[in-house]
């Protein structure tokens, strides 16, 4: 669906992320919409599709079925590549050898408390200094910090997680985007 197929005052939804809106303004280089949570968003078309009516998604856009298709039928492991958001993500290393000088008398247990602890604290100081996105670096191992961060991030009503920038951090990586509440 080229630019040229929506207009000011459709309503769009983005095709990777649970973001939808009405059109505010139409340019070549893509579309920009206002979030029902009051945010500017600019775009590329390719990643908009034109809702209809109040739940009614166009079925004939091809850029959706293009989606539809691509995801049933994934050509590489990893998370889609997320829009680009304007702000820059705040990046938080949750090593532990980031964290501490020794690990040597820690627990696994005190090791990932710490780890929690430290990733709160950035939450809220994110919240507190209305940064949008961070960036947590918790590397792949066998995925016990990263499902307990998912925990902490359900914690928050305003928060939304999803897998970090596949090219730039791997699989090891989750990015949290902050809405105002």
């Amino acid at each position: 669906m080229s630019s040229k197929s929506f207009e000011i005052g459709d309503k769009v939804e983005l095709l990777d992320d649970d973001v939808s809106g009405h059109v505010t303004l139409v340019e070549r280089d893509g579309i920009t919409f206002e979030t029902s949570d009051g945010f500017e968003m600019k775009v590329p078309s390719n990643l908009l599709v034109k809702i209809k009516g109040n739940l009614d998604i166009d079925f004939q856009d091809d850029n959706l079925l293009q989606k539809v298709n691509s995801d049933l039928n994934p050509k590489r492991k990893g998370p889609s590549p997320k829009p680009k958001r304007q702000q820059p993500a705040m990046e938080v290393d949750l090593h532990i050898h980031n964290l501490v000088d020794k690990t040597s008398h820690l627990s696994n247990y005190e090791m990932l408390n710490l780890q929690l602890e430290h990733s709160r604290r950035k939450i809220d100081f994110a919240i507190e200094k209305r940064i949008k996105r961070i960036v947590f670096i918790h590397g792949v191992g066998q995925g016990v910090l990263k499902a307990e961060l998912q925990t902490l991030f359900r914690r928050y009503d305003q928060i939304e997680s999803y897998d970090a920038d596949y090219q730039k951090y791997g699989l090891g990586a989750t990015e949290i985007y902050i809405y105002d509440s």
